[in-house]
């Protein structure tokens, strides 16, 4: 079953809930019989978003079931609680959005939380002429509550990737990156994730111990598979040319080429960039000298730019060989020209829609919300917390923006949308069953 199936189907189940009758609820869950009595209510205090209140629950005894002896019994249900949970089901959703959307710490949305369902704390910072709570109307909702229901989630998402995108479609050109975490007690994990160039749908990623063999790329690429990317329509892989990626790719996946990111090929030139722009101030002192180093870095980087950004293999070519002739540029050429290859992959029809750089613009939300691992003790909950990230990026539309020069590629659209499968009023709470 994909995540949109899950998710339509987690809410059509609180539809039905919400509608069924007395007399469905006379119906035995257990057996389907309809011999059945009330037998007794009981009241709960469940906390809302407006406050705590009284709730009355009907019970049910099942003379059918109950004739063995042992007396059968079961309470009606309502979509706004979860059975067993202190708090409505608004609630758990508020805080599990909160952190995952507000970018903000375990402690910091609990104590958000306690303020506006409490009347308390916070609340009397915004509201200063009204009276404190007593201390048996004050909201205890804890960070180790709200890291309990998101490690729920977790495990929810964990069970379902299996089939999580079949039917997405996929455009054949995905990027690939990790990101180091150092977890409690010092431990560090690498959370590595498959990106599609094309959608920016996420599939799910897993957390392993290092990126450098090639076992750990073959988990993150198992992973997709599972979930439900056709493995044999990959045709370009985008990296930062960690040497497990390039193995793996190389012996497994066969007809699939790597591009290498340019922006790793800069930060990789920078040290000889900064050497022959030295070398060129030779001689000079002062500011006669700081000019000279600048002209001459303008002029190789304006060079290098020229191969790297050129929009056909002849152009680089062309341009490498401008770069070689300069009497500063032929260690840079060499340089260059050893992932020359590797750089003008996107240029390929074949390859048409690859990404240029890694997905690391994909770490950019997720440091804020896990806080790098500290929040979490082990790799499986960091793992899970990975997952709940994934489904809440595929699932949420980017911010709407409309500017002179910059250009984005799906403004108010989700990953789900891009690819064609939009989820509606479907969310990623629907999709994890909160």
């Amino acid at each position: 079953m994909s995540i949109i199936e899950r998710a339509t189907s987690f809410v059509q189940s609180l539809r039905d809930l919400s509608k069924r009758t007395g007399w469905d609820w006379r119906h035995c869950p257990k057996c389907g019989d309809t011999e059945t009595i009330r037998y007794g209510t009981y009241v709960c205090h469940p906390w809302f978003l407006d406050g705590r209140r009284a709730v009355v629950v009907q019970r049910h005894k099942c003379n059918r079931c109950s004739a063995s002896g042992k007396t059968f019994t079961y309470s009606e249900q309502s979509p706004l609680l979860i059975r067993g949970g202190w708090y409505a089901r608004e609630v758990r959703r508020h805080t599990i959005d909160w952190w995952q959307h507000g970018r903000s710490s375990l402690r910091r949305v609990a104590e958000f939380s306690r303020s506006l369902i409490g009347r308390q704390e916070r609340w009397l910072i915004w509201r200063p002429l009204d009276e404190e709570p007593s201390e048996e109307q004050e909201c205890r909702l804890s960070a180790s509550t709200l890291h309990r229901w998101l490690d729920q989630a977790g495990k929810h998402a964990q069970a379902t990737v299996k089939g999580q995108l079949d039917g997405v479609p996929t455009s054949g050109q995905v990027g690939a990156d990790g990101l180091w975490v150092k977890l409690r007690a010092g431990a560090k994990r690498v959370v590595l994730v498959l990106v599609d160039s094309v959608t920016g749908i996420v599939y799910p990623p897993v957390v392993v111990e290092g990126e450098e063999s090639e076992e750990s790329w073959r988990k993150l690429f198992a992973r997709a598979k599972r979930a439900g990317l056709p493995i044999g329509r990959l045709r370009g892989v985008t990296s930062d040319g960690a040497s497990g990626l390039l193995g793996f790719v190389g012996r497994v996946l066969e007809w699939v080429n790597h591009q290498r990111c340019v922006f790793h090929i800069w930060r990789g030139l920078g040290g000889e960039l900064a050497r022959r722009a030295a070398k060129a101030a030779e001689g000079f002192v002062g500011e006669v000298g700081e000019t000279a180093r600048k002209e001459a870095r303008k002029k190789l980087v304006s060079l290098v730019r020229a191969v790297i950004d050129a929009r056909s293999e002849a152009a680089a070519e062309m341009a490498l060989e401008k770069l070689r002739a300069h009497r500063l540029g032929s260690g840079l050429a060499e340089m260059v020209e050893a992932h020359l290859d590797a750089i003008q992959m996107h240029l390929s029809t074949y390859n048409r829609g690859l990404m240029r750089v890694a997905p690391e613009w994909v770490w950019r939300d997720f440091r804020l919300r896990p806080s790098r691992g500290r929040n979490h003790g082990s790799d499986v909950r960091l793992e899970r917390a990975s997952l709940v990230w994934q489904v809440y990026h595929n699932f949420t539309p980017a911010q709407w923006r409309s500017e002179r020069k910059r250009h984005y590629k799906r403004p108010g659209k989700s990953c789900l949308e891009m690819a064609g499968v939009p989820p509606g009023r479907l969310s990623y709470l629907d999709a994890l069953s909160v």
